[in-house]
């Protein structure tokens, strides 16, 4: 299939003898908002980092990214491919200013006219990181933060974007921006592959998605069938 982006195919990872993620199999389609929904310590994250080559040694079975089998790539080749990931937790410089966090997510990209590009686009997106461009990471709101994790791993100029928790500890009304912000990414033509709690927020936005528990895919179908789904409801949509 063409526009098959991503393909995970019966893909294991363990942690020592910890057996992490157990044989799953999941795909995300250009043009897709895919969310991976579940459970603190369900395997979400570690599958995230597996598609990035962030965990080295431990994985078995088959990732692919345009066709191509990434499984046993470093993470910086990875990158190079079109693969960007804002990682949970915002992970910006605290002591780098707003522009410069910016440009170290440019630092693969030799087009200077194509950085220009996207960083006017990043600062379309979210006014307030242009209006804060001097001033140090450290010091901006939780909200803010996310806004410059989203925004730096656009820098990258990717094909695909992984988003882990993005929503994590930022208040009602900042999750609610941030959600319209992945909506119009989307829009714009840019591919998400979604991490979150927030099942709910995630599956309102997303086409389709998949449950995982204990490194397991239990669920998978369009994002309003899981939204629909009882069992759902219950576990993750916080309805009785």
């Amino acid at each position: 299939m063409s526009d098959r982006m991503l393909e995970l195919n019966n893909y294991h990872f363990h942690y020592g003898q910890i057996h992490a993620i157990k044989g799953i199999s999941l795909h995300v389609d250009q043009g897709e908002i895919v969310s991976l929904i579940g459970g603190n310590g369900a395997g979400k994250t570690t599958t995230l980092q597996s598609i990035s080559g962030l965990l080295g040694k431990g994985g078995s079975g088959e990732i692919k990214f345009m066709g191509q089998n990434i499984e046993k790539m470093k993470s910086h080749q990875i990158t190079k491919l079109g693969i960007a990931q804002c990682l949970e937790g915002r992970h910006v410089f605290a002591q780098l200013t707003v522009g410069e966090n910016l440009m170290m997510g440019a630092f693969l990209q030799k087009d200077v006219a194509q950085i220009k590009r996207d960083l006017e686009y990043v600062y379309d997106l979210f006014p307030r990181l242009k209006e804060r461009e001097k001033q140090l990471a450290g010091t901006l709101s939780g909200g803010e933060q996310q806004m410059l994790a989203v925004g730096r791993a656009l820098m990258q100029h990717p094909k695909l974007l992984m988003m882990d928790e993005p929503s994590l500890g930022l208040a009602p009304r900042v999750i609610s921006d941030i959600f319209t912000t992945i909506q119009k990414i989307n829009q714009d033509g840019m591919t998400i592959l979604l991490v979150e709690q927030n099942s709910n927020a995630a599956l309102r936005i997303a086409h389709r998605g998949y449950v995982m528990e204990t490194g397991n895919l239990v669920l998978e179908g369009s994002a309003e069938d899981l939204r629909n789904n009882d069992e759902i409801q219950k576990s993750y949509l916080g309805h009785e």
